[in-house]
């Protein structure tokens, strides 16, 4: 893979680091010089390729672990470049009627409060090491339901159009603190969140596709690289659809 960016010498946390997304972005910073750090469950970092990026079980909707993750970044390297909250999951399509409040909360904490728990972590510690000389970036990785909203799936479309919020607001803070703040709306791609929906579901997600295919997950990465590249360098609090055309604002 040919890197058209320099990241190097820079650091980034990517959470949900072993899913789809997270393995097609952390290949992505690495060919660009940066060195990305992992952060995800311990169950699913087993399931990672051996690799020598320093790897963190982390549980994001755990403050207490998000913290000692973060002290143990600053620890080993004095810093923090780049953060992608890609971490997630979707549930199962149902009703908004007939979601358990369980299943409801659960969503939200993954998709939205693990992400304002790690920014809430680790802003202060980018906001070091932007006061010695390096710019920040903050890649947030939400849905195109967040956008539109879908039927029977209420709580992912919210919580992702929450972190659509989140990022907008967060923008705007550090608009003149050299921290850039971007969220990516992705379609649907055949990742493992994904892949084992019912056939009839990923049937009618991709009719709404008018490019008439998923998404890959690289195509995430290429844009999430721009967005942690110096040549983005006047948006913030922007929202970059991957959609295949399926946006319609």
């Amino acid at each position: 893979m040919a890197a058209r960016y320099d990241l190097t010498g820079r650091i980034a946390v990517v959470t949900g680091a072993a899913g789809g997304f997270g393995r097609a972005i952390v290949e992505r910073l690495k060919a660009a010089g940066a060195t990305p750090v992992l952060w995800d469950l311990p169950a699913a970092l087993g399931r990672l390729p051996d690799s020598d990026a320093p790897v963190y079980a982390v549980d994001v909707t755990d403050e207490a672990n998000v913290t000692d993750a973060a002290d143990a970044l600053m620890s080993r390297f004095g810093r923090i470049d780049i953060l992608i909250n890609n971490a997630g999951i979707v549930g199962e399509p149902l009703p908004t009627w007939e979601v358990p409040v369980a299943t409801f909360r659960s969503i939200l904490e993954v998709n939205l409060v693990g992400a304002f728990l790690t920014c809430r972590a680790l802003v202060p510690l980018m906001l070091r090491t932007v006061g010695n000389g390096q710019s920040g970036r903050i890649v947030n990785i939400a849905s195109i339901q967040a956008k539109e909203g879908m039927d029977k799936a209420a709580a992912y479309s919210a919580a992702k159009a929450g972190l659509i919020a989140l990022t907008k607001s967060l923008g705007k803070e550090l608009a003149k603190q050299g921290i850039l703040v971007n969220v990516i709306t992705p379609a649907a791609s055949m990742t493992a969140m994904s892949i084992d929906a019912p056939k009839e579901r990923l049937a009618d997600i991709l009719s709404r596709i008018p490019m008439g295919r998923f998404l890959e997950p690289d195509e995430v990465a290429a844009l999430a690289l721009w967005l942690c590249s110096d040549e983005c360098s006047f948006s913030t609090g922007a929202v970059f659809d991957l959609s295949g055309g399926r946006a319609t604002y």
